[in-house]
């Protein structure tokens, strides 16, 4: 496991590649302390807007279209992607909770899809409606 990246995964690369030659400027990898007491690290964030985008893994986080039920050593991963998951809904909640806007891309979504997600928060904040 110590060869799976934390950060710096190819999607998210090519996610920010592309927001950059669009213009965006924001900070990624950026440890978030919220008064909760909750600490989350957004792939890329977006201080003043308060905004925090995740790029999912979809094995990591049970991706409903590709994910799946390990096989092997079950006893192991089914905890480990069930903690995965409760870990991603406590931190969209207490982001939610001190004001930030979260936008959650999974690593097999079009970039350019995801960009349109990201760019579409950017620029209308608590303003934009839907499913992000």
């Amino acid at each position: 496991m110590s060869a799976n990246r934390r950060s710096d995964t190819k999607p998210e690369i090519a996610l920010r590649k592309a927001l950059h030659q669009l213009g965006f400027r924001y900070r990624k990898d950026h440890r978030l302390d919220l008064p909760t007491g909750v600490r989350v690290r957004p792939d890329i964030v977006f201080i003043r807007r308060k905004i925090a985008v995740f790029v999912d893994g979809c094995f990591w986080h049970v991706c409903p279209e590709h994910g799946r039920e390990p096989t092997r050593n079950e006893w192991y991963w089914t905890p480990k992607l069930r903690r995965n998951i409760e870990r991603d809904r406590l931190a969209d909640t207490a982001l939610a909770d001190a004001g930030w806007r979260v936008v959650r891309i999974w690593e097999h979504e079009d970039v350019q899809i995801a960009v349109d997600k990201v760019r579409k928060v950017v620029e209308h904040g608590f303003e934009a409606t839907g499913e992000v």
